[in-house]
């Protein structure tokens, strides 16, 4: 293994290098990502990425270059590179049942005199998140749309993220929590192309048009340099906050809920509440999640119902290529893998790693980079899962099939696994064995309280899951599970 060497390199290339303690301060001050003062090693290898494509030997001469004429095209990219954009559709599955059930319900009711909604997504990424707000909003308003003015915002500090966005154009990893029938409803398929190899999905044109992009650092929001507008009835800024310091973080929180009208919502992250924000926040328990309006909002009564309520983000379904190759042979269940070598990554830090390079588009190096690390976690069911869906997302379908069967191996209770599992072998036409890897989904979700979150399910309760492996289940044997 030379993936460890490798790491340690860095590490010590950030130590040595002597310009690197005042560059790290430029960048942290220029962007507020105090999330890298004790990520030296992080840090110092997405600079590192930067110099080899400018061509620089070291921090001293990169910050030189950022002095000069092209350095303005140069933070960008610097800017780019260091935000880590996790996103994709209808993430956080309590917070968009809040939002479906009692928070835009609520803005509708509230503006259905002046036909008026603002949104603001802050630190949208690549915009899997303002899109979905686009899809529920246009579900919850029906044919009243057209009498609206509905103006959805997404900003963030990354350039490169942004044209991402614009293009409203995107791979199966950032659709994994819709089903089959909500990929048709809302996208397009598109054909293959660089950075796509087995085609991607387009946002269709009636919820595109409803978002716009600008960029944005937060951190103007409390230095007096924003031209941002208040007045919003909805701003959701979640896993943002985590880059920044803790006074910056509630100086943004204040001035976010400074732009909300009074009868406004915001939405943050799951891990990112402070008790200080109660100061000119009131927080709002709803089901699974927590919201904040200004103080002195009247309790909200309960919404009338608008129309069919959209339906709970469906388990991970990775749509694979339109021509699937010949069905695979049945692969036996794996060896037992050698006990896990010392590594200096948790698991946890690895697969998020993964994840990271995923959800910006990256795939492939997504997958190698597991490849050059998995053979020191054998005993890790989640990274043999997330293996299978890779090798899904890149048309691997008998690597996929491995990766699931030894993810189950390890874990006989991965209710994922057994689901994904079950959906591959119904593509490529073993109906018999996928009928009982979706039973055994379907029954292992059975036996626990609906409620509950499955692992490794980006939010799918055990009820959601049971209900499409029912459904799954019905399409290959004709009848109802």
């Amino acid at each position: 293994m030379t993936a460890p060497v490798e790491r340690s390199r860095r590490v010590a290339s950030a130590t040595v290098d002597p310009g690197f303690p005042a560059l790290k301060d430029r960048v942290i001050a220029r962007t507020g990502h105090n999330y890298y003062e004790d990520k030296d090693d992080l840090l110092y290898d997405r600079l590192r990425k930067r110099m080899r494509s400018c061509g620089v030997a070291d921090c001293a001469a990169y910050s030189s270059l950022l002095d000069g004429a092209a350095g303005r095209e140069e933070w960008a990219a610097l800017e780019a590179e260091i935000t880590i954009g996790e996103t994709f559709f209808f993430r956080y599955a309590e917070q968009f049942a809040a939002l479906r059930r009692t928070i835009l319900p609520e803005v509708i009711e509230a503006r259905r005199e002046i036909r008026r909604l603002r949104i603001w997504s802050a630190g949208c990424s690549t915009g899997a998140e303002p899109y979905s707000l686009a899809i529920l909003v246009h579900d919850l308003l029906g044919e009243a749309l057209a009498d609206w003015s509905v103006t959805i915002l997404g900003t963030d500090l990354s350039a490169a993220a942004l044209a991402v966005a614009r293009e409203a154009e995107f791979g199966p990893w950032a659709l994994r929590t819709l089903d089959t029938e909500e990929r048709a409803r809302w996208f397009r398929r598109t054909p293959a192309r660089p950075g796509l190899p087995h085609g991607g999905y387009a946002l269709r044109p009636a919820f595109r048009r409803m978002v716009r992009f600008e960029r944005q650092n937060l951190l103007t929001l409390i230095d007096g340099s924003d031209r941002m507008q208040g007045g919003f009835d909805l701003i959701l800024c979640r896993n943002v906050l985590i880059y920044f310091s803790a006074d910056h973080v509630t100086r943004i929180v204040r001035a976010l809920g400074e732009r909300l009208n009074p009868q406004g919502w915001l939405l943050i992250g799951h891990a990112e509440p402070n008790p200080t924000f109660s100061q000119w926040l009131q927080p709002v328990a709803l089901p699974g999640t927590v919201a904040y309006r200004p103080i002195d909002t009247p309790a909200p009564q309960p919404p009338p119902v608008l129309v069919p309520a959209l339906p709970e983000p469906a388990p991970i379904l990775f749509a694979l290529p339109e021509s699937a190759p010949d069905p695979v042979r049945a692969l036996p269940l794996p060896i037992p893998a050698p006990a896990a070598i010392a590594h200096p990554l948790s698991p946890g830090d690895l697969l998020a790693e993964i994840r990271v390079l995923a959800d910006a588009g990256e795939t492939a190096r997504a997958w190698r980079r597991l490849h050059e690390e998995i053979d020191g976690y054998a005993t890790d069911s989640p990274l043999r899962y997330y293996e299978g869906l890779l090798a899904l997302d890149l048309g691997r379908e008998r690597e996929a099939e491995r990766a699931l069967r030894g993810a189950l191996f390890l874990d006989r209770g991965f209710v994922m696994a057994h689901f994904q599992l079950g959906l591959l072998l119904a593509r490529v036409g073993r109906r018999s064995e996928a009928a009982r890897a979706l039973d055994n989904a379907l029954r292992l979700a059975q036996g626990l309280p609906p409620e509950t979150i499955l692992p490794e399910g980006d939010g799918v309760s055990a009820a959601r899951l049971a209900e499409s492996a029912r459904r799954a289940l019905a399409g290959i044997t004709g009848r109802d599970a």
